[in-house]
């Protein structure tokens, strides 16, 4: 049995395909049980049939009540579950409290429950931000947190440290393992995505007027759930952080290339050209969504997926293909409308 938390997020939802087709029994949190069925839905979009290997059970990040019944019985332990970046938030706590707090109780409750390995879904940015290195970022590396970090990043750090802190101490015994992908793209499942493809839908709806300069890294969310799986049961992962990312940084404007290239008329509304940065920052004075990209104008993260193709035999899909399965999904979905 393997507990999956967050069950209705994007990575989470492929974790579950991925391990009902591998015949796994599934235990899938969710913070209420009124979303069963749209998960189900997700579920049936990404080809699962049958859903008798899996469950349901309810939990939060900001409360440990029912984390000990979602462990109960597990042998593995999935923690894709981690609030994710909005501009409304009033403050960084906001972030940095349910994901610290609510990593340590999956720890607390995978270790009373007897759980062999927890794999910790961490993110890209616990690795690279506040400093800037010329050559590509790997799993020794660590953001900043004496720098100034974004609330988003700064949360994804300072809990897969916590992860650390607790299996090294108390959590001795337990296995942990984490994934660190940069920008997840890939076929949607439905309306619930990573952020990371909202680029991708406002370029193909005609939402922006310009690109910003933005160059980051990317990885296809099927790749993402493989590598999980892989950290899952590999002895080689124990102990263990992998970068999951496709290949190198490509820019918004590499990205309306290839949608350009692959879907001609279907993607007349996306713009093919760049927005000064000087620009971008002065909107985002006015604007708190724009706000939330200022940090990462201009700035070059290239990462390297060396050791999880070396110690695991994860060979991730191009940029290309999860640009062009990301936006493909998006107008069979009809979710461009």
């Amino acid at each position: 049995m393997v507990l999956v938390t967050g069950g209705s997020g994007f990575i989470a939802s492929y974790c579950i395909i991925a391990l009902l087709n591998k015949g796994y029994k599934v235990k899938a949190s969710l913070r209420s049980l009124n979303r069963i069925a749209e998960v189900k839905q997700m579920l049936t979009n990404g080809g699962i049939t049958d859903f008798a290997n899996l469950s349901f059970v309810e939990a939060d990040l900001s409360r440990e009540n029912g984390w000990a019944e979602a462990a109960q019985g597990c042998t593995y332990v999935i923690h894709c579950a981690s609030p994710t970046p909005r501009p409304d938030a009033r403050h960084e706590d906001e972030f940095i409290l349910p994901a610290v707090n609510g990593t340590l109780f999956v720890l607390r409750a995978a270790k009373a429950a007897g759980v062999q390995r927890v794999v910790l879904t961490s993110a890209f940015g616990a690795v690279c931000y506040g400093t800037d290195k010329k050559t590509p970022y790997t799993e020794e590396d660590w953001s900043d947190l004496s720098q100034n970090l974004p609330a988003y990043q700064k949360s994804k750090t300072l809990s897969e440290k916590a992860a650390w802190n607790y299996v090294t101490g108390e959590g001795k015994g337990l296995e942990l393992a984490v994934i660190n992908p940069v920008g997840v793209l890939g076929p949607v499942l439905g309306a619930d995505y990573s952020h990371s493809i909202q680029i991708i839908h406002r370029m193909l709806a005609g939402q922006l007027k310009g690109l910003p300069r933005l160059r980051a890294g990317y990885v296809d969310v099927r790749d993402v759930a493989d590598l999980h799986v892989k950290a899952m049961v590999d002895p080689a992962a124990r102990g263990e952080r992998f970068l999951a990312v496709a290949g190198e940084a490509i820019s918004m404007l590499d990205i309306a290339d290839i949608l350009h290239r692959e879907f001609g008329e279907k993607a007349a509304k996306v713009p093919r050209k760049e927005i000064p940065s000087w620009l971008i920052r002065l909107i985002a004075l006015f604007n708190p969504e724009v706000r939330l990209i200022v940090p990462h104008l201009d700035l070059v993260k290239g990462a390297s997926h060396e050791k999880a193709t070396h110690l695991l035999n994860w060979h991730p899909r191009s940029n290309k293909e999860a640009v062009t399965a990301t936006a493909e999904s998006l107008m069979r979905l009809g979710l461009l409308q």
